[in-house]
């Protein structure tokens, strides 16, 4: 038996002789006694620890093999189609006029038509749902509240066709969390609404500052009071956009939600990320958002610790990649063009198609694949960086097939990262003669 390649090897901050394992791979964790350890890296026999340590993915029989199912493993989850996700963009109009925001360059009234709506139902249809595939959309925006009749619009019929075909349709909202109240909850659920992403910059101060109405006036309340008002009957994830300059003001938007009378088990997540200058995926999810900044270094184990202290969801840490690499993804803009993120919609080049003329291969313009070199095959955080961000290459004006390396950040973050989510004591007083299993999702 061999140790995995994709695991991270941490001496006990509890226990002298005794060591944490973490897999990369399977997100299981593992204390395990010096002597164990050295008797796998000297290829010694083990006892029945070694079972334990085989099932948490931590010793493989053949490297080679599990290098080979590493290279693949996209592959297979292509290969699945259990479920097709779009982000259907509605509207590139809002209701506030945040200082970094991320469609800025080209925000304005533009609405999805009853048209293209209905190119997207019957491409929905014909392609997923008659094919026996669940759909779940996420409306996009600006602000997709703004167009809840086009929530309905497209919605009822997709209900409709998934239930006479058997599967299910759902939706979720990226929203900035101003329109989103009780009676307009009760009217999406009935439609398939399953959850809502929500973003709150930090305490009022700052977040008025970053994210005002635009009319001037601050916004912070009125999505405190919708976060009160529906967490019971919608899951709710959390986001915020912290700056190096901030960030460590955010724990106090967590006691305030807290003494505002938010239940922490209630919300789906709370994920704070950096702002980036650009549109972005800070307001669709958080894995492209790191990067090798010194200050994420501190920052983003620090933001998880709050989190979590307070009794709040962080983030789980576990295999994910570029939402490129993924077939059952695609982003919808509001004129029907396709993209395969929404960051890449402020780079017209960067479209694969139109729901008219169906996806251009995009394998080539989007470097899929580009994370199977040697240097990440071998590398121990493969499975959750994958390559990192093809957006953050555009950013930076970089060939988008550039490996985003995340082994720097990870190198300094990670074990705080696991640490924090293992409760404590994590052993006896007497040690026993086998690993201590923990295997928790982080």
């Amino acid at each position: 038996m061999n140790l995995s390649r994709y695991l991270k090897i941490y001496p006990s901050q509890d226990k002298p002789g005794y060591f944490l394992l973490y897999s990369t791979l399977r997100s299981s964790t593992a204390f395990v006694s010096g002597t164990t350890l050295s008797a796998v890296l000297s290829g010694s026999k083990l006892g029945p620890e070694a079972e334990t340590l085989q099932q948490l993915g931590m010793l493989v029989d053949h490297p080679s093999v599990e290098r080979e199912q590493m290279r693949t493993l996209l592959d297979r989850v292509n290969a699945r189609k259990s479920k097709f996700r779009a982000v259907a963009v509605l509207n590139l109009d809002c209701n506030l006029a945040c200082e970094y925001c991320y469609e800025g360059e080209f925000r304005g009234s533009q609405y999805m038509s009853e048209a293209t709506a209905s190119l997207l139902v019957d491409r929905m249809m014909r392609d997923h749902i008659s094919a026996g595939v669940d759909v779940n959309l996420t409306f996009y925006g600006g602000e997709p509240l703004l167009a809840e009749d086009l929530i309905r619009f497209i919605s009822l019929p997709l209900l409709e066709g998934a239930e006479a075909n058997g599967v299910n349709y759902s939706f979720d909202l990226i929203t900035n969390g101003t329109l989103l109240n009780r009676e307009m909850a009760l009217r999406l659920i009935p439609l398939g609404l399953k959850g809502a992403k929500f973003t709150l910059d930090g305490p009022r101060e700052i977040h008025d500052r970053q994210r005002p109405f635009t009319s001037g006036a601050g916004s912070f309340d009125s999505i405190i009071d919708n976060v009160v008002a529906i967490q019971d009957i919608v899951p709710i994830l959390l986001g915020g956009n912290c700056r190096q300059e901030n960030y460590r003001e955010f724990p106090r938007l967590l006691d305030h939600l807290l003494e505002a009378g938010v239940d922490p088990q209630k919300l789906a997540g709370v994920i704070f990320t950096p702002v980036t200058p650009k549109a972005g995926c800070a307001e669709h999810g958080s894995d492209c958002a790191s990067s090798s900044e010194p200050w994420l270094m501190e920052a983003i184990p620090y933001l998880r610790q709050e989190i979590k202290a307070r009794g709040f969801r962080p983030q789980k840490l576990k295999a994910s990649a570029c939402i490129v690499e993924l077939e059952d993804n695609v982003v919808v803009n509001y004129d029907g063009t396709l993209y395969k993120c929404p960051a890449f919609m402020a780079y017209p080049g960067m479209s694969i198609g139109t729901l008219s003329e169906g996806m251009a291969d995009y394998r080539q313009s989007h470097a899929i694949g580009n994370w199977k070199a040697e240097e990440c095959l071998d590398c121990p955080y493969l499975p959750i960086c994958f390559g990192g961000c093809r957006f953050l290459n555009l950013l930076n004006d970089r060939p988008i097939g550039t490996l985003d390396c995340r082994r720097e950040f990870y190198d300094a973050a990670l074990e705080r990262m696991v640490l924090e989510n293992i409760p404590r004591p994590v052993c006896k007083e007497t040690p026993p003669p086998q690993p201590v299993a923990c295997d928790y999702s982080i």
